[in-house]
């Protein structure tokens, strides 16, 4: 572990070298620019993002390469970051720093001896800038792991302001009102109401998540998202009865069931605001990246509601990306600490789809008015504000394309009146990751 910052370890061997002139002669000035701390280190960074979030935050590493001099690698994952990093791991050639996309990942990979405990000065920056929930969030075992360097507001509905106008459908701010009225007019007047993207599944764990907490509250939550009551739960069968009140009518749904099954994400949103098929998307705050590419103006034509109460809670569900280092080098402390720092988190702000978990970082920098009132709310959310559950849970459960709960509420989506069925299937799933 460094003892001192870089720079502050490179300025005080300047400051010794000039201190050692002792002749009366002036210095002699020089045209070569001054050295940089990271001069010649090279840094390999392993993160999901491609397109315009990987454009993105290879701006922030262009800005900690131009303050450092270090060359920075961004090597792509893929949607499976475990089954990228497993490998490398195992082969003793792993980047230099990771971003997770589940703190689930930071427990198992400090379970393995994989990760790198953070500097000092790493930790200084996380204490100064986050509270004390998202710190926990980085950490296994009692040490500090991870930096949350971005984060994602899950409790929404986008939806499309032409076709509220032309059904004369309005906002909900219950989950009665959104089936029942919202979604119903919209339907009555020929506009499907909502573009699901269950090709992803972990869109449909993200719609559970916030009825879930809504209805069942943050302890529930808490119990469930480590297993420590079943899937097959009553509390469980409520949340589901909930969501098949929107899964069992087809005419709810662009293309119906199956129509939603053979669609990803970003593609329904492209199919509200692009193709304008549907009125409503249910998804976090990323949305706004793929509402700009399809012309549609964030604010006017593109607009939110808070995800309604279902139950006694209004729910507010948050994602994140944790930032980790597999090798204990300089160049990998040193990123990290850039990116918890509020000068790093000012350089992400500035591009659109991005939330700083920061809570320094100046609301100034957002590029919306909507961008900003959504960092506020991360930032000063209350006691009943929960981490995105599947994300929490071990990757064989939450987090796989194909199996455990994303495969689960696939299936149900496709039978939703088999509640009791897919409260088995998960509770085996469950069971069965939360053994190893």
């Amino acid at each position: 572990m460094r003892k001192l910052p870089i720079m502050v370890a490179f300025l005080g061997l300047a400051a010794a070298a000039c201190g050692g002139n002792s002749t009366n002669e002036p210095a002699k000035s020089s045209s070569a620019p001054a050295a940089k701390p990271l001069d010649g280190v090279k840094i390999e960074v392993a993160a999901k993002w491609t397109g315009d979030e990987q454009a993105n935050f290879e701006k922030v590493l262009k800005a900690f390469q131009a303050k450092t001099g270090a060359t920075v690698t961004y090597a792509s994952t893929g949607e499976d970051t475990g089954a990228y990093l497993g490998p490398r791991i195992q082969g003793g050639n792993p980047p230099d720093v990771a971003i997770l996309p589940q703190p689930g990942l930071v427990q198992q990979y400090a379970d393995q001896n994989a990760l790198k405990p953070l500097s000092a000065e790493v930790q200084a920056q996380i204490d100064q800038n986050y509270t004390p929930y998202w710190k926990e969030l980085g950490s296994a075992k009692g040490q500090v792991y991870g930096v949350l360097v971005k984060a994602a507001h899950k409790s929404l509905i986008w939806y499309r302001q032409g076709a509220f106008d032309d059904a004369g459908a309005q906002p909900a701010t219950t989950w009665d009102d959104l089936v029942s009225k919202t979604a119903q007019t919209l339907s009555d007047s020929g506009t499907a109401p909502f573009a699901l993207c269950a090709a992803s599944g972990w869109t449909l764990t993200d719609l559970f998540e916030n009825v879930y907490l809504s209805t069942a509250g943050p302890d529930n939550y808490d119990k469930l998202s480590k297993h420590e009551i079943p899937w097959t739960d009553p509390s469980v069968a409520t949340a589901l009865e909930k969501m098949a009140q929107i899964f069992g009518k087809k005419e709810f749904l662009l293309g119906g069931s199956s129509g939603a099954l053979q669609t990803d994400f970003p593609t329904c949103v492209t199919q509200v605001y692009g193709q304008k098929k549907a009125a409503m998307v249910i998804e976090a705050d990323f949305v706004a990246a793929s509402v700009g590419q399809s012309g549609a103006k964030i604010g006017e034509d593109a607009k939110i509601m808070p995800f309604p109460k279902v139950g006694d809670t209004a729910p507010v569900v948050l994602g994140g990306d944790v930032g980790v280092a597999l090798k204990d080098s300089k160049g990998a402390m040193a990123l990290l600490e850039f990116l918890a720092s509020k000068e790093g988190g000012e350089v992400w702000a500035k591009t659109p789809g991005y939330l700083s978990p920061n809570r320094n970082v100046s609301p100034d920098n957002y590029p919306s008015d909507l961008t900003k009132q959504l960092a506020q709310t991360i930032i000063s959310a209350g006691e009943s504000v929960r981490y995105d559950m599947s994300d929490l849970a071990p990757s064989a459960f939450g987090g796989t394309d194909g199996k455990g709960e994303w495969k689960d509420l696939q299936d149900f989506l496709r039978n939703p009146s088999d509640v009791k069925g897919a409260q088995q299937k998960l509770e085996a799933d469950a069971a069965k990751a939360f053994k190893k």
